[in-house]
């Protein structure tokens, strides 16, 4: 039988905000607790042995789900999906799989089959009571990717990703053709329902297929799958490996009206080449010919792939990858990668005698505007947490240097026509950057008298950037209480008139005469669009700070469309984040809570302030009502504050800016069917 590795291990459960988890960027401070043994108390005594709880097999899972997949917000929930398709792209990889079938039905549930080795059903060596199927689905760290004997590289190292799928499901079944035989097994909420039944025989099929529907206990109401989204990456893995062949089938009723189409099948030889053509297709770029090259590792033991292009007035991308695995967060691989490219041009101009040119140069300015893809595969590869986000591997940095690097010396050598219009490229943008570095070699006093502000942005003391916060506040009421609650030294407030223009609508006119984005772009300092700065952003933290009501959220959306339109670049690099201010004050006794919004406040009622005495509840009309210690103490201080960042996940760049065209554009008729297709869950609101 295949060898099936079983690891056991618990993981500590992650910060609680109000009694509520939530998927944000924040910071807590530790409360002080005290010591029972040194006061005197009787909390010794409640105690003991039985106050420690031991959570068995799938239950961690249930009970902390963010510690494995990120939360239970959409993005979570997608990744089930990629869990599951990642088991079936790994068996393709690996060369016993050559096509999979993704089918997402009108009744929720979601289906992945493949035509690989299918699962081992033998009796397992240290279970013997149980199918190695069964030791898959129902225990953590149980696996095939830990024995480099049953794959070389594989994306599903860590041996948990279908068995918490399976501990999210209300109902999971397994189907395995293995030996001519067909096996089946249900199971809800990671417990089998069914022991491993055997179907009789089969003769033309072989392979794994999950079925699965998330259970509506962990994923609230309102978080499901979106076909668009399971779509694209379906589509995306695809491009990963061109020796797989990914069928999509979609409920007709699901996609209706959208451009998802029902049925697809997607196979490109091409790999990320073809994937870099369609992501930058009638964009205009610096060479002709992308740098796209492929290489194997002797033995079998991985490979590497890229495709890159330079944008000539596009900001850039990387879309990186390990063993089919998204990293929107970068890692070793992405920096072994940008060393090659800056050290195999550098060396380039020493070549052809433009080195002092060329000294300048950083790894800003070269990959600055570079489109580019990036694919590994490596054996045993680490990374950063269980969403797997970011690559940690050191070898990977040192293999994608070298290999990169060599190519990229002949592909300059081998044209010289546009290794110079790359290097003159990348020379200017080295030379601009050093340019506004100069211009803002100034004392930040002096800066903040040039933007002429000095009744409207609060500027904080600091020289520098690093550490500095600017919050942007709705009106001067607001404003006077955030100058008064903060931290002189760090954070700066810039008060706003009310709602900002709406620049995803607006013409070009209007938005050079508008005096707020005006404002806005001074303050802020880096430019906008191609000619964003991130050397000149002269604060770390851009934080929206609005009323928690429905004017303060619509304020909120116009600002984070200016940010998106005008300097993507600085969401993409995490300095966006917006305030998460209270809505009520509730008070029994002298005891002060302050809740978020009504569920909030139920549960801070039915949980916090049980004791006895009427509870008093105040609801804030905005921020400009609290005092500026409340200000403080709730939103303002980075040790009890939370902060909610604003991020674009790699795979949803296309369907986050047809929602800003859509909601946010110049055409009404589009905004009008969105409020008809959600006309029920407006009428819930109301009914609220």
């Amino acid at each position: 039988m295949a060898r099936i590795s079983v690891k056991r291990g618990m993981a500590q459960n992650g910060d609680l905000f109000g009694g509520a988890t939530r998927k944000a960027a924040q910071t807590t401070a530790p409360q002080a607790k005290k010591d029972p043994a040194r006061a005197g108390t009787p909390g010794e005594a409640g105690y003991t042995a039985a106050s420690i709880e031991v959570l068995e097999g799938l239950e961690p899972v249930r009970r902390r789900p963010g510690m494995y997949i990120g939360g239970t917000d959409e993005s979570a929930l997608h990744h089930l999906f990629a869990e599951v398709l990642d088991n079936s792209m790994d068996e393709a990889v690996a060369g016993h799989a050559t096509f999979i079938e993704v089918e997402f039905g009108a009744d929720g549930f979601l289906t992945v089959t493949d035509n690989g080795r299918g699962m081992p059903v033998d009796p397992h060596p240290k279970f013997p009571k149980k199918s190695a199927l069964e030791v898959i689905m129902t225990m953590l760290h149980a696996g095939g990717k830990f024995d480099s004997g049953a794959y070389q590289t594989s994306g599903g190292l860590h041996g948990v990703g279908v068995s918490v799928v399976n501990a999210l499901s209300d109902t999971l079944e397994v189907e395995v053709a293995r030996g001519q035989q067909l096996y089946r097994q249900t199971f809800s909420r990671g417990v089998p329902q069914t022991k491993l039944e055997s179907l009789g025989r089969i003769a033309n099929r072989r392979g794994t297929k999950v079925r699965f529907h998330p259970d509506p206990q962990i994923f609230p109401k309102g978080v499901q799958f979106r076909p668009a989204r399971l779509f694209r990456m379906a589509r995306s893995k695809a491009y990963l490996f061109g020796g797989v062949e990914i069928r999509w089938k979609c409920a007709p009723a699901l996609v209706e009206g959208t451009d998802t189409p029902a049925e697809a099948v997607f196979r490109f030889p091409g790999g990320l080449k073809d994937y870099l053509a369609r992501e930058i297709e009638g964009k205009d770029a610096v060479t002709t010919e992308p740098f796209t090259g492929k290489v194997e590792r002797e033995g079998g033991h991985g490979s590497l792939e890229w495709a890159v292009s330079w944008l000539l007035n596009e900001d850039g991308f990387t879309n990186s990858y390990c063993n089919t695995i998204p990293t929107p967060d970068g890692g070793t691989h992405e920096a072994g990668f940008r060393l090659a490219l800056l050290r195999g041009l550098k060396d380039h101009a020493e070549r052809i005698g433009q080195s002092k040119r060329a000294a300048q140069i950083t790894g800003d300015d070269i990959v600055g505007q570079t489109a580019a893809m990036i694919s590994v595969f490596i054996r045993e590869p680490e990374f950063q947490g269980q969403n797997k986000s970011r690559l940690m591997s050191v070898e990977a940095s040192r293999v994608v240097e070298a290999t990169v690097r060599d190519a990229f010396d002949h592909w300059l050598a081998g044209s010289p026509a546009q290794a110079t219009q790359l290097l003159n490229f990348v020379i200017d943008r080295a030379e601009e950057r050093l340019r506004r570095r100069a211009e803002k070699d100034v004392a930040r006093k002096t800066a903040t008298r040039k933007l002429r502000l000095p009744g409207k942005l609060a500027d904080c003391s600091n020289s520098g950037s690093q550490g500095s916060e600017l919050f942007i506040v709705e009106g001067d009421s607001a404003g006077g209480s955030a100058k008064q609650a903060r931290d002189r030294a760090t954070q700066a407030v810039l008060p706003l008139r009310g709602k900002i223009l709406n620049v995803a609508s607006a013409t070009r006119d209007k938005l050079a005469a508008n005096q707020q984005i005006s404002d806005l772009v001074q303050a802020l300092g880096c430019g906008t669009g191609a000619h964003y700065r991130h050397d000149d952003l002269r604060y770390d933290r851009i934080i929206i700070m609005t009323d928690a009501d429905v004017d303060g959220a619509h304020i909120a959306s116009l600002l984070i469309t200016f940010f998106y339109r005008q300097t993507p670049r600085l969401i993409e690099e995490g300095h966006l984040f917006l305030a998460a201010p209270p809505l009520y004050k509730l008070t029994q006794g002298s005891k002060t809570v302050y809740a978020r919004d009504d569920a909030h406040r139920e549960e801070l009622t039915r949980k916090t302030l049980t004791g006895k005495g009427k509870i008093e509840v105040s609801r804030f009309k905005g921020l400009g009502e609290m005092m500026p210690a409340q200000l403080k103490e709730t939103t303002m201080d980075p040790k009890k504050r939370m902060l909610l960042k604003v991020m674009i996940a790699p795979e949803d760049r296309d369907e986050t800016a047809d929602s800003v065209e859509r909601l946010m554009g110049n055409k009404p008729e589009a905004r009008f069917a969105f409020i008809q297709e959600r006309a029920a869950f407006a009428q819930d609101i109301v009914d609220v």
